[in-house]
């Protein structure tokens, strides 16, 4: 697959975060990072039309632009609306006092995520509005160097985090050049920064 086309899955991937379920939308991301592209491309398309997530006419050229069947009838059951509304999730910096504690998980990510060309991440708690596909969870974004395969690098965080904390939250990866989705803009604008875990010296 060439660098432009890549590029295009990444990005609607980036646009459907929030519009899409949390689960649907990791597999998804997964099924793209390890080159199941017809797989990846069926996930989509149904999923779409299952959940009735509307896309926008960019969109839909944007998702045709990567299809391996690009008059895939699939597409045509997808709802099509002028304008993509709002994301249906409020943030802040602090999660309510009954919230999951994070720490492990903010060990794990601060320490993994400099070792793959990661450099800035950021928490916050995001509450649901009605209407909103999944719930209230802890929310990760974390800024990577251009160049970083943005859906290798969630799938390969994603699946750490599960693997050795059988722990699951929500985890956006942003180069520094890609542009902010609305959903990832109000997530990075109400979280606090993550700093790394420092090792204790030997006293």
């Amino acid at each position: 697959m060439d660098e432009k086309t890549y590029a295009a899955i990444t990005e609607m991937c980036a646009r459907l975060a929030g519009r899409l379920s949390d689960d649907t939308l990791g597999a998804l991301r997964d099924q793209y990072a390890a080159g199941e592209w017809d797989l990846a491309d069926a996930t989509l398309l149904l999923s779409l039309a299952y959940e009735v997530v509307a896309i926008s006419p960019e969109e839909r050229d944007l998702i045709r632009s990567f299809l391996g069947d690009t008059d895939n009838p699939d597409l045509l059951n997808v709802p099509v609306i002028a304008e993509v509304p709002s994301p249906p999730y409020r943030f802040s910096p602090t999660g309510p006092a009954n919230a999951p504690d994070p720490t492990r998980a903010d060990t794990l990510l601060s320490t993994e995520a400099p070792r793959r060309r990661g450099h800035s991440l950021h928490r916050a708690w995001r509450d649901p509005f009605d209407g909103a596909p999944d719930g209230a969870t802890w929310v990760y974004v974390l800024r990577v160097a251009d160049g970083t395969d943005e859906l290798k690098m969630h799938s390969g965080l994603t699946s750490k985090l599960w693997t050795s904390l059988r722990e699951k939250w929500q985890l956006e990866v942003v180069a520094d050049s890609s542009p902010l989705t609305p959903y990832q803009a109000a997530a990075l604008t109400a979280a606090h920064p993550v700093r790394a875990a420092r090792s204790k010296g030997r006293g």
